[in-house]
C-alpha cells in the first residue's frame, strides 16, 4: 500500500512538473507528423502552410510507411522536400515539441509518445466517443446520423481513440450525402482546428477533458463484407446508407440465384407502394422491373422498397435494370424472382 501511495504521489509530482513546463511553452513548434492517406494530406497541406508562415511551426517532419507504392502522405512530403521518416520509428530525444496523427493506421508505442514533451495529437473524423475506430465515417453515413465532426486528441498507449479531448467540431449531414463528399469536408474542417488548436496548444492541453463513457459507439475497418445486403432484415433506407457510406469504395452485392451482383445506383423508395405485385410474393429480396422509373425495384425489411439504376452481373460489365430484366429476371418464374444474400 505505501509503494502504491508513494507512486501515485511521484507520478502527480511529474504530471504537474510536466503540466508547468506546457504552460511556459509557446509557438512555433517542432511537429513531427504521422499519416498515410488523402485524409491526412487535408492536415498535412495546412501545416506545411503554417510551417511556410513560421508562426505555429518552426520545423515540420513526417512519418509515413515508405515500403511499396508511394502512399498519398509521403508523394506530398516528396514533393515539398520535406524530411521522410520511416515506419516504425525513433524519435531523436529533444528534437520534437509534439507528434500530431492523422489517419495513420498503426497504434503508436508509448516510448515514442514519450519522446515528445507536449504528447501526441489526433485528429478523428467523427465525435468520440461516438465512432472510436479506423471508419468513422463509413459508419456515420451507414447509420444514418445527421450530424458528426472532428475531434483533437491526446494519443493515449495501448489503445485507440480513448484519450483525453481538446477541441470537436460539428457538421450537419445531409439525407443524401455520400463517402466523397462527407470525406473531404471532415478532411477540411479537421485541418482547420488542428491549426487553431496548435495557436493555442499549452491552453487546450491544461483544458483537455476526458471522454464520456456514455455513448461509445465502434467503427473497426471495413471489408467487402460490409458491402452483402441483408433483404430481410435492413429496411430500404439502410440500403441506401449503406450505398452512401460504402460509394466509391465497395459497391453493394447481393446474389441471383448463386450469381454475385453489384448493384449500382440504388433510390430509396420507402414511400412509394408498387400495387402491381401480389401481396404474397412482397417478401424481401423480391425483385421486378418499374417501367416508369426505369429501375429494378428489390423489395427490403418492413416491406419498403429500393431501387436499383444498374446491375454487374459477376464477369460482366454492368447492365442497365431493363437489361437485367429482360436477360435474367424474365426467364425464371414470378416466385422466384429474388435476390439473396447467400453466394
Amino acid at each position: 500500500m505505501k509503494i502504491e501511495l508513494l507512486k501515485a504521489v511521484k507520478s502527480l509530482k511529474f504530471n504537474y512538473r510536466r503540466l508547468q513546463d506546457v504552460l511556459t511553452r509557446k509557438p512555433p513548434w517542432n511537429v513531427l507528423f504521422f499519416g498515410t492517406d488523402e485524409f491526412s494530406v487535408y492536415s498535412l497541406k495546412a501545416l506545411y502552410n503554417e510551417y511556410n508562415h513560421g508562426t505555429v511551426l518552426r520545423k515540420l517532419e513526417i512519418v509515413t510507411t515508405t515500403k511499396g507504392k508511394p502512399n498519398p502522405v509521403r508523394q506530398y512530403a516528396e514533393e515539398q522536400k520535406l524530411l521522410l521518416h520511416s515506419w516504425p520509428v525513433e524519435v531523436p530525444d529533444s528534437s520534437f515539441d509534439i507528434g500530431l496523427v492523422v489517419s495513420f493506421g498503426h497504434l503508436i508505442p508509448e516510448v515514442v509518445i514519450n519522446q515528445f514533451p507536449l504528447g501526441m495529437l489526433n485528429v478523428h473524423a467523427s465525435l468520440l466517443p461516438r465512432w472510436r475506430g479506423a471508419a468513422p465515417i463509413i459508419y456515420a453515413l451507414a447509420n444514418g446520423d445527421t450530424e458528426t465532426g472532428v475531434t483533437i486528441m491526446r494519443i493515449r498507449p495501448k489503445q485507440f481513440d480513448i484519450g483525453e479531448i481538446l477541441a470537436q467540431s460539428k457538421i450537419p449531414v445531409g439525407s443524401d450525402m455520400k463517402m466523397p463528399e462527407l470525406y473531404a469536408e471532415l478532411g477540411d474542417l479537421g485541418a482547420r482546428v488542428l491549426v487553431d488548436c496548435l495557436r493555442s496548444l499549452p491552453e487546450k492541453l491544461a483544458k483537455a477533458r476526458p471522454q464520456s463513457s456514455e455513448g461509445v459507439t465502434l467503427a473497426p475497418k471495413v471489408t467487402s463484407e460490409f458491402a452483402v445486403i441483408h433483404w430481410e432484415s435492413m429496411t430500404s433506407r439502410e440500403v441506401y446508407n449503406r450505398e452512401r457510406a460504402l460509394t466509391s469504395l465497395f459497391p453493394l452485392t447481393t446474389s441471383w440465384h448463386g450469381i454475385p451482383v453489384k448493384l449500382i445506383g440504388v433510390t430509396d423508395f420507402s414511400e412509394i407502394g408498387v400495387s402491381d405485385v401480389d401481396g404474397a410474393l412482397l417478401k424481401p429480396g423480391f425483385v421486378k422491373y418499374d417501367r416508369e422509373r426505369k429501375v429494378l425495384m428489390v423489395v427490403c425489411a418492413n416491406r419498403t422498397w429500393v431501387g436499383v439504376g444498374k446491375v454487374g452481373v459477376y464477369g460482366r460489365k454492368a447492365m442497365r435494370a431493363v437489361d437485367f430484366d429482360n436477360g435474367y429476371i424474365k426467364k425464371v418464374a414470378v416466385h422466384n424472382r429474388y435476390f439473396n444474400s447467400s453466394f
